[in-house]
């Protein structure tokens, strides 16, 4: 299960005190609301008065406008994930590192993808996330190399997830990136459930939201590939196994419906229907609400379990998802603002 902190349980109460403390300064919707209102650098100076002041302060000098506010929130959130992380002790702290893996394939999907397509390396660093393994001097070696075979090698050795040759030289043979981001996640998430040791009951608890988890990756990847026209096997060529409600059985059923209405039925037996139900009966051809409804549950789920054993690693997860949500809601504000959004259309892209 865990590393070399096996059989010691962690400091729970003083990190589970220190998050709560961290949630109470999230931000209201009411906020978002304000913040609709307000041009780039207004934006700027609220989220300093709302927890952001150190990077805003540390930032000026070299960015402004829409680059501000995305540089700040992610280092921001990278920071406080950071500090999490230290702070911990024992199996908490194992599995809290293991958890926020998920950051160091976050930044080589971005890494890989922006050299794919010739993005410059300060639009690369942007959307870097350093709440992982991977430091800043790792982050920009990475940069740095022009291969993605070198990139994919050297990430392997400095997270010590070696990816297989064999993945490797499919992604060269098919230039395909998506090949590797399926085994990026799936390793993730198998590495995740394992650590968990599901014999006490906040863990089999964690355990299930992790299951829950992989069930919404997996039905947003398979209606991502039916609106791409993809069914079939080629679409459970990226099913993720460990899920709780979609079993093999199930996502086959889901990947050979011709359409996303023909597979309506079939996903009427999750848990999780109702928060989508309404997304997937609007006649539109984007997962953006479906996607946002999933979040959504996601978070009341980690809501509700950390009221169930408030001295666990829950209330620590559930922090970290309310959190990057908040990270992500300021950032698509900043940008709704910029690109000349309407304030209801941007409404409508926030998860609140």
């Amino acid at each position: 299960m865990f590393g070399r902190n096996k059989g010691k349980k962690g400091n729970y109460a003083y990190v589970v005190a220190r998050v709560k403390a961290k949630k109470a300064q999230l931000m209201s919707d009411d906020a978002y609301q304000k913040m609709l209102l307000m041009s780039l650098p207004e934006i700027s100076r609220f989220i300093s008065e709302s927890g952001y002041q150190k990077e805003i302060t540390d930032l000026t000098a070299k960015f402004d406008g829409i680059n501000l506010v995305e540089h700040a929130t992610y280092q921001n959130m990278a920071r406080i994930f950071e500090d999490i992380l230290h702070s911990a002790t024992g199996e908490l702290h194992d599995i809290l590192a293991i958890d926020l893996e998920r950051w160091d394939i976050w930044n080589l999907k971005v890494i890989l993808r922006g050299k794919s397509f010739g993005v410059d390396a300060d639009s690369i660093r942007e959307d870097l996330v350093l709440a992982g393994k991977l430091n800043e001097e790792d982050l920009e070696k990475l940069i740095s190399l022009e291969s993605q075979e070198e990139i994919i090698a050297l990430y392997g050795r400095k997270t010590g997830r070696p990816i297989p040759q064999s993945v490797i030289d499919e992604v060269k043979e098919k230039k395909n990136l998506s090949i590797i981001e399926d085994f990026l996640d799936k390793n993730h998430y198998e590495a995740l459930l394992a650590s968990i040791d599901p014999k006490d009951k906040p863990y089999r608890l964690y355990q299930d939201y992790i299951r829950m988890e992989v069930d919404m990756k997996n039905l947003e990847t398979i209606l991502k590939l039916k609106l791409e026209g993809v069914t079939g096997e080629q679409v459970m060529d990226y099913y993720i196994s460990g899920g709780k409600e979609i079993d093999r059985k199930l996502a086959t059923q889901l990947a050979n419906a011709e359409t996303i209405s023909a597979a309506v039925n079939d996903m009427a037996q999750l848990s999780f229907f109702d928060e989508i139900k309404e997304a997937l009966d609007k006649d539109t051809n984007t997962l953006r609400e479906i996607v946002a409804g999933l979040k959504k549950c996601k978070m009341d789920a980690s809501k509700n379990f950390s009221h169930l054993y408030p001295l666990s690693v829950i209330p620590v997860i559930d922090f970290m998802i309310h959190k990057e949500n908040e990270v992500n809601n300021i950032r698509i504000v900043a940008r709704g603002i910029e690109s000349g959004l309407d304030a209801e259309t941007i409404k409508g892209l926030l998860v609140i």
